[in-house]
């Protein structure tokens, strides 16, 4: 349960930093504003928090009703290599002994 939670979180983290960063700062100020009877800092940081949220939500909504919609033609890939038939093999590189000096 653990370590899906983290994979979890290190994915929608590196997926969205921007939001994920705001996310961070709010939660850091929140931390501080509580631990030092900083009220205002740690409204400023349940604010930021709670518009990161919110922003990402909305975000992911947004891309669901657009993919819901959209439709994707059936494509064949495009390979950035020819496949191994089209391609000429190359010949093997032998390396010829070399005696010692001496011998």
């Amino acid at each position: 349960m653990n370590s899906s939670w983290t994979r979890s979180f290190r994915s929608k983290y590196r997926r969205e930093p921007v939001l994920s960063f705001a996310a961070t700062a709010g939660a850091v100020n929140v931390v501080i504003g509580g631990l030092s009877t900083h009220w205002v800092l740690m409204s400023l940081g349940l604010g930021t928090v709670g518009m990161a949220i919110a922003l990402g939500w909305w975000q992911l909504q947004s891309r669901k009703s657009t993919t819901l919609f959209k439709r994707v033609p059936n494509r064949t890939p495009l390979y950035a290599l020819p496949s191994s038939a089209s391609r000429p093999t190359l010949p093997l590189l032998s390396i010829p002994k070399k005696k010692p000096p001496g011998q």
